[in-house]
């Protein structure tokens, strides 16, 4: 209805006005939006329900607010709102109503802060024959997670809180004053540094007598096994969160609580195939992790102020609830022996014993290889050379340095984006992965495919050659040093290499890489267990498991690389050697067209193959229009944008990240389809300070001339002897 550029009235036909004619686009746009992705058929006949575009939870809009503004028009019967969608449903008793609040609200901008908290928002309606039926709920949580509601009294809290004596002093060693949240520890301090505490030496004054009755009921109603002897607080303003992380296995026994005061807060956790649960935790709760889901699964709270959450009373409709400031007190018990857990490849206790993992046979080496970066590659390359288009300045400069008419190999090009830094010199490359080759050649550079161990290369024939984020992937010593061997076999007399690795120390000079910096959203996996029991007295819902054929596939990479410690990205790394997840995103397939060689595009930091534009994104200027800003109904080249330019001027970013594409924010008892494909392990051995000059320098006819640290890695040029 409405759908023509004029309107009838009284037998004559009177123009619309641009107001009205832009509307009208609007509302088709969403109607063929909201058809082409989310599969909801728009009726043009009158209705009793109605989708309201730029209404949704990814908005900032609250379904109180809704409910509110739709009630006056008639008989409502319900708001329905979905995490992570940008349109809710608003259903009436009779069509009449309906149809009253199509006319009151259809293309009208809701500009005063008293009709809506976000203001300058446009909605636009349409009439839809019956609203969509929600997803069943589920309350499949990690095993040994259980959360207890009203654990003490609203005076207990208070007692708690006073008993912190917050002081202004933030130099002292028990309390810090972190980036994202006020700390303060008991017992023994936590240190950030390393993740771990000085079990040596204790805190003065031990815990203090104010927590004593919380420990005792936890201990004699049976919520935990081992008496705590050490606190950390954390005091939550608005707006803060803290990544996702496991606690240090060595660090602490099994039980690890959390009682939460003052505000209620979503804390998101995830298992290393992907499944997440995202648990609320009200007010004066206490929430236990044991097992699988101390030991395995990560938790974290995304920094953001606003979190949906389940209406009450009917759990498959969402709202939005303002984070107010809280307190979480953690206890802990301090371990004095080593972990002997089920999850070795997670454990700290388990990776420091020696040589535990690692191939015993070349054989081995190379089937390792085969299957955790060969293979890897080979499935990612279309994703990865998405992500990969901006070339380091130093990498530039080494190739800028080369003389005209010089012959530059890359081994291990990649995608090719460091051929034609220098217009001025031969470049030739090459690399393991077809598809990665191939795209090379899309984009008419001279490439071909061969092992980095064995390049079909007539020794001394190339002047200069460069080896970027690749001898890290091999995982034994021996076949890292045939590859600097390879490499410099290559090389004229006098010729140049550089080189480039992943560094274990990913804070240099006091300074964090930004691999550690980039910790935006809480994403990434640590390590593995398919066990499947449940606990039935937690609220809370997970998004389902990957499909059978990605489960298969990763069973199949972890069988291959079994014993190896999976890495959580963008955390400090525990051991050398490792697998580094790679989640493969079905939207990102496409290969970059408009990409020239050599051409900076924006700038880009962390370890050449080690993130994905998941965990390393390209960094994005805050240049969105503001007709993209209140949309957010996905990304502007999968879904289109419903609202107009002016709309959601004010809108805050952290609203923003409500819609977050890795489907974080499935809330309590609402389960959310997993936006992820399938998960990748890629090996890596990275390297310390010093290692990869020792290994150069046991090249016989070769000399590290420069050694330096850039962008988490560890680097050095070496020279051919004449």
């Amino acid at each position: 209805m409405a759908a023509s550029m004029d309107q009838e009235s009284c037998g004559v036909k009177t123009k619309l006005t641009k107001s009205e004619r832009k509307a009208h686009k609007k509302q088709n746009k969403a109607r063929q939006t909201l058809l082409r992705h989310e599969g909801i058929n728009t009726s043009r006949e009158v209705t009793k329900h109605l989708v309201v575009a730029n209404a949704g939870l990814s908005n900032g809009v609250h379904r109180e607010e809704l409910w509110r503004l739709f009630e006056p028009h008639g008989d409502l019967q319900d708001v329905v709102m979905v995490t992570g969608k940008p349109y809710a449903f608003v259903s009436y008793n009779d069509d009449q109503s309906a149809a009253a609040a199509y006319t009151a609200f259809n293309g009208r901008m809701l500009k005063s802060p008293e009709e809506l908290q976000q203001p300058n928002v446009t909605f636009y309606l349409n009439y839809i024959d019956e609203v969509p039926a929600q997803r069943a709920t589920g309350l499949d949580l990690p095993p040994g997670l259980r959360l207890v509601e009203d654990f003490v009294s609203p005076a207990c809290a208070d007692r708690l809180l006073e008993g912190l004596g917050w002081s202004n002093e933030h130099h002292m060693d028990a309390e810090q004053a972190l980036k994202h949240r006020r700390v303060k520890h008991f017992g023994y301090e936590f240190r950030y540094d390393n993740n771990n505490v000085d079990k040596d030496k204790p805190l003065p004054g031990g815990l203090p007598d104010w927590c004593s009755q919380v420990i005792d009921r936890m201990m004699s109603e049976g919520h935990i096994k081992h008496r705590p002897d050490q606190i950390t607080v954390n005091q939550y303003q608005p707006g803060q969160g803290i990544p996702p992380h496991v606690d240090t296995h060595s660090a602490f026994e099994d039980e690890i609580s959390s009682l939460s005061l003052g505000g209620q807060t979503v804390m998101d956790f995830k298992h290393p195939s992907g499944k997440r649960a995202s648990v609320v935790l009200p007010a004066r709760s206490l929430l236990v992790m044991s097992g699988e889901a101390r030991y395995l699964w990560t938790h974290g709270i995304i920094p953001r102020k606003m979190d949906p959450v389940p209406v009450k009373g009917q759990e498959d409709s969402m709202t939005l609830a303002r984070r107010e400031v809280r307190t979480s007190f953690t206890f802990r018990k301090i371990r004095h022996t080593p972990c002997d857990c089920k999850y070795p490849s997670q454990c700290d206790s388990q990776l420091q014993r020696p040589g535990a993992s690692l191939p015993r046979s070349e054989g081995e080496a190379a089937q390792l290889e085969q299957q955790h970066v060969h293979q890897v590659y080979e499935d990612i390359a279309s994703h990865f050379s998405s992500t990969r288009h901006s070339p380091w300045p130093r990498v530039v400069d080494f190739l800028k340095q080369q003389p005209i008419g010089a012959l530059v190999v890359d081994v291990g090009c990649g995608n090719g984006k460091y051929l034609g830094a220098n217009k001025d010199v031969y470049s030739l490359g090459n690399d393991r992965s077809c598809g990665l080759a191939d795209i090379c050649r899309d984009r008419h550079l001279e490439v071909f495919v061969c092992d980095a161990l064995s390049v079909p290369i007539r020794t001394g024939a190339v002047d200069a050659a460069i080896s970027i984020a690749v001898i890290h992937h091999f995982c034994t010593q021996e076949r890292r040093l045939k590859a600097v061997k390879e490499l410099t076999r290559l090389l004229k007399p006098g010729g140049k290499a550089l080189i480039y690795v992943w560094a274990f120390e990913q804070e240099y000079k006091n300074v964090k890489s930004n691999y550690l910096k980039d910790t935006k959203e809480p994403q990434n996996d640590d390590v593995r267990d398919n066990s499947s029991t449940t606990t039935d007295d937690i609220r809370g819902a997970t998004s389902p498991e990957v499909s059978q054929n990605d489960s298969v596939q990763q069973q199949q990479q972890q069988q291959q690389g079994a014993g190896l410690p999976v890495h959580v990205n963008r955390t400090s790394f525990k051991s050398q050697d490792m697998l580094v997840p790679w989640h493969f995103r079905d939207g990102a397939k496409k290969t970059q067209k408009d990409f020239r060689p050599g051409v900076k595009v924006s700038s880009n930091s962390g370890e050449e193959k080690s993130e994905n534009a998941e965990n390393n994104p390209e960094k994005h200027t805050k240049n969105d229009t503001e007709e993209k800003r209140t949309s957010n109904m996905s990304n502007e080249q999968d879904r289109g944008k419903l609202s107009d330019t002016r709309s959601q001027k004010k809108q805050g970013s952290e609203d923003e990240k409500l819609e977050s594409s890795s489907g974080a924010c499935a809330s309590v008892c609402h389960q959310e389809k997993s936006q992820e494909g399938p998960v990748y392990h890629r090996f890596y051995h990275v390297f310390k300070d010093g290692e990869i000059e020792e290994l150069c320098n046991s090249v016989p006819g070769i000399s590290v001339i420069e050694r330096y640290y850039d962008k988490g890695n560890w680097c050095v040029i070496i020279q051919k002897g004449l």
